[in-house]
């Protein structure tokens, strides 16, 4: 029996750098690729894929077909559904290795009936997942958008239209923390807008405080899940891009590494999970992450 590996990116700004995480972390043994050209859109039909079609070609009764997240293969309900009739009918298993559909098992059959194992069951958890699935499709989008140089996030504090004046300004001899007064923003946000020039003008370089050392902690799988869809700054999407996923039980945490100051800015992203509105379990999680942050040994927001 073959395990059969199907990645895909939606545009050819993007890698298979995230994808190749999730597979290699899962240690899935001789293993066979079809990979997608760069580019080839999510809107097409799974079955329409040229190198999906491939895979069920090559695939044999008992093979596996392994996917990072369900959103490299299916857009929708209506696509899930199709791949799996014609993985019932060729006999094939789907194993997804992140994401909310990968604690299912989508493709067991009743032994008596060969019907789907509690069809309502997964219907509501499929519905219950459609979320998740477009705030990993969304995520996706960001990430195509970094490639072409959109960060997305917050705008700068230090609009381009104030850049020159500051820029001039500090070439010009004035402080830091006089520009930060003068144009009513942080130091931070005039130091990043004259990043370039700061090595050939050390006179506040004493400003700068001493780098921060970075900390894994382990952040709860429906936390990482709200944060991959909210609007971040590039320091924290960077964070969630290099955690590594670990399997707890139905769900999942996701081993963050970064500095103090990130985590509690991702934690800080967090509050609205501990609105009164928020699913208990989503408050439950963000409490157990706020819990972890406050061990890094200052005030959390």
């Amino acid at each position: 029996m073959a395990n059969l590996v199907y990645k895909r990116v939606s545009t050819d700004q993007q890698s298979t750098v995230r994808q190749n995480l999730v597979l290699d972390e899962a240690g899935i043994e001789d293993l066979v690729v079809f990979e997608e050209d760069p580019g080839t859109s999510s809107r097409l039909h799974p079955l329409q894929r040229p190198k999906f079609s491939e895979l069920l070609t090559y695939a044999r009764p008992g093979d596996t077909v392994h996917i990072s997240e369900m959103f490299r293969l299916v857009r929708g309900t209506g696509h899930i559904l199709d791949v799996l009739d014609v993985f019932h009918r060729d006999c094939l298993a789907l194993r997804i290795h992140d994401g909310a559909f990968s604690a299912m098992d989508l493709t067991a059959r009743h032994p008596r009936t060969g019907e789907l194992l509690s069809t309502v069951k997964f219907m509501v958890q499929t519905l219950a997942a459609a979320g998740e699935l477009q705030r990993e499709l969304t995520y996706d989008g960001l990430r195509a958008a970094e490639a072409k140089g959109s960060k997305g996030g917050r705008r700068p504090a230090v609009t381009a239209a104030k850049a020159a004046a500051v820029r001039a300004g500090y070439l010009g001899g004035q402080s830091i923390v006089g520009l930060a007064r003068d144009h009513h923003v942080s130091r931070g946000a005039i130091r990043t807008a004259v990043a370039d020039l700061m090595p050939e003008h050390t006179d506040d370089r004493q400003d700068t405080p001493a780098p921060e050392t970075a900390v894994t902690l382990d952040m709860p799988g429906k936390v990482a899940d709200f944060l991959r869809a909210a609007e971040l700054e590039p320091a924290e999407r960077a964070a969630l891009d290099q955690g590594v996923t670990v399997r707890r039980g139905q769900g999942y945490t996701l081993r963050v590494p970064a500095v103090p100051s990130v985590h509690r800015q991702l934690l800080g992203r967090c509050q609205p999970l501990d609105a009164p509105s928020a699913i208990p379990a989503q408050r439950k999680a963000r409490r157990e992450y706020e819990n972890r942050v406050s061990t890094l040994g200052t005030e959390t927001p």
